[in-house]
């Protein structure tokens, strides 16, 4: 997904100086700006209105991931934030999410699955009419305003189904849509369908849409979901 990342400013807190690295070198690569710190402490300090979000790991040394969230929500600081954690119980989700957290990741992580939620938490953020103009994966543009798809610069006719079920999979990227969810929401209760019929659209919409197919994935027992970092540009 395009953005204007050169202008979104993330803060990476872990104690391991090998986990900073990748996240920062990974993330950079996307365009964003990003600093580090290896200790809460550190993170209080360096802390800004210029950072737009937190990839917070929960256990480290002195002060942990959720004391510091604690603080900065009690300090009424609204950043979104992301928790890195090897912990991975419900009770520990769960107290991250009662802290105020945003979102939660369990290490081993994959670097594709954090730049995913990256992106998918960042651009829920955007200001509306940011968020519902224009959206473009290298040469692939929906313009919503038109509901009309484009690649490479041609036209790419979609039905009202398949524009709705691309649109929601491209404006949350990284989430995960059962199909009955796919159906509630792109089928707007338009009668009564079965949930095969969302393969079946979702076939035809991966023919339409070329090399941007592989961007749709399917999570077995869970549902669909996109990820452009998948997607084979030509």
């Amino acid at each position: 997904m395009e953005t204007k990342n050169e202008n979104i400013h993330i803060l990476v807190v872990d104690d391991e100086a090998d986990i900073r690295e990748i996240l920062q070198f990974n993330l950079e690569n996307e365009g964003y700006t990003i600093d580090t710190a290896e200790s809460a402490e550190e993170a209080l300090r360096l802390l800004s209105p210029r950072h737009q979000l937190i990839l917070l790991d929960v256990m480290m040394g002195g002060i942990s991931g959720f004391r510091l969230a604690d603080q900065v929500r009690k300090e009424g600081n609204p950043i979104p934030i992301i928790f890195l954690t090897a912990k991975d119980t419900e009770n520990d989700m769960l107290t991250g999410f009662s802290i105020g957290g945003d979102d939660y990741i369990s290490k081993p992580f994959s670097v594709k699955e954090v730049i995913a939620r990256v992106k998918s938490l960042i651009r829920r953020l955007q200001p509306l009419k940011e968020a519902t103009d224009i959206l473009q994966i290298n040469n692939l543009v929906i313009d919503t305003r038109t509901k009309t798809l484009s690649i490479n610069g041609t036209r790419v006719e979609l039905t009202k189904t398949e524009y709705n079920i691309l649109l929601l999979l491209v404006q949350n990227e990284g989430e995960i849509f059962s199909r009955a969810d796919i159906l509630n929401r792109a089928w707007n209760n338009d009668g009564i369908v079965l949930e095969r019929t969302v393969d079946v659209h979702m076939t035809r919409l991966r023919k339409k849409i070329g090399c941007y197919a592989d961007c749709i994935i399917n999570r077995t027992g869970y549902g669909y979901t996109f990820n452009s970092s998948y997607c084979k540009y030509q």
